[in-house]
């Protein structure tokens, strides 16, 4: 097995313990660790940087790709999913870093994100809803804060029978449908030719008969790809994306649609974006170590040249417990969904509290 190869061997303790999610390697003398939510100092030390190195070679091997001076950061997976990022000297000044991000098996249905307060029981059901509806849906946050877990959980609710293809940088999604394709972009090698990014992928899927388009994050002008491909049918797109808010991740989209170029005015951006995207669903990780869904935002429409955007659920805080942990309540504000009449066509009933108005505790 691969965590048996001697090179492993010094974080093989750490990568086998299911309470650690991340994994920070900054030089050879000091190692953290994320454990429930919280980033704390591991007491092992690397002997040297060539021992790093040594961990550095054998985790990159398996997916082709090299790190030199030349080239001195990678995005690489090892076979279990996990993600690796890689940054080596001269950019890391102090030392070979490497962040590993653990693939996650603790949490493999919506129960589970229930159970651990990242949403509650009536977001579930609409969110579950939307996916089977054929909603398209961002799924926003900083880094680390659950939005690939929780795309990857409720894409379980596609129905059997459809054709999905993902699209990432680095493929760690692994959903458990019987049809996927999944497509991998590729940099360019020593001679900077070959390189394969997202936006080609995004035009090449659409000839590929997809019933849905996964991309795993939206980060430049294959924003606008994926829109267009929305906007002319491809119904039932799930994307991650970086944003502080809904708000901020309507902007980014803006920013990112406009960065291939094209002499488009704003107006016709707005438009293509509100008739692409339905629902936002933002991600924050808390003091207390929880991952929440702060909101469920519905795109409305634009209204005097800005997208309307308008909050279905929304997390308030109360403090903390003696104990430190979060308090707060996920507040519905009792929208009645413009998207609606998407499940009465395929006959799917949402249940009937879900847009009750009210507070529900996390």
């Amino acid at each position: 097995m691969f965590y048996d190869f001697p090179a492993i061997k010094p974080i093989r303790h750490l990568l086998k313990d299911p309470e650690i999610t991340e994994i920070m390697i900054n030089g050879h003398g000091q190692v953290f660790v994320e454990r429930n939510g919280k980033m704390v100092l591991d007491e092992m030390k690397f002997a040297d940087d060539d021992q790093v190195r040594a961990l550095i070679d054998r985790m990159v091997e398996p997916s082709g790709r090299s790190i030199t001076t030349a080239a001195p950061f990678v995005d690489c997976r090892l076979p279990d999913g996990t993600r690796v990022n890689v940054v080596v000297p001269p950019i890391a000044v102090s030392g070979p870093t490497v962040t590993i991000r653990k693939f996650t098996r603790t949490l493999t249905g919506v129960e589970d994100l229930i159970a651990c307060r990242t949403l509650s029981r009536r977001m579930a059901d609409l969110l579950c809803a939307s996916v089977r509806a054929r909603l398209n849906i961002i799924f926003s946050g900083a880094t680390g804060t659950g939005k690939t877990t929780t795309l990857g959980i409720l894409s379980n609710s596609i129905p059997e029978g459809e054709r999905i293809i993902t699209i990432e940088d680095t493929a760690e999604l692994d959903l458990q449908k019987q049809h996927v394709v999944s497509l991998e972009s590729r940099p360019p090698n020593s001679e900077g030719k070959g390189e394969i990014v997202l936006s080609q992928l995004v035009r090449n899927a659409l000839r590929m008969r997809p019933t849905r388009i996964i991309m795993g994050e939206i980060r430049g002008d294959e924003a606008l790809d994926m829109i267009q491909a929305i906007a002319t049918g491809h119904d039932g797109c799930l994307s991650v994306m970086h944003a502080s808010s809904p708000r901020d991740a309507i902007s980014r989209l803006e920013m990112m649609a406009l960065s291939r170029g094209l002499m488009l005015p704003l107006w016709a951006i707005h438009r293509q974006i509100s008739v692409a995207i339905d629902l936002i669903v933002q991600h924050e990780l808390f003091l207390d170590g929880v991952r929440r869904i702060t909101h469920i935002t519905q795109v409305r429409g634009v209204e005097d040249d800005t997208i309307e955007l308008r909050n279905i659920f929304e997390y308030s805080r109360l403090g903390q417990d003696p104990s430190g942990r979060q308090r707060g309540q996920w507040m519905c504000h009792g929208v009645e969904s413009d998207f609606l009449p998407k499940f009465d066509k395929i006959g799917l009933a949402v249940p009937a509290d879900v847009f009750n108005v009210g507070p529900e505790p996390a």
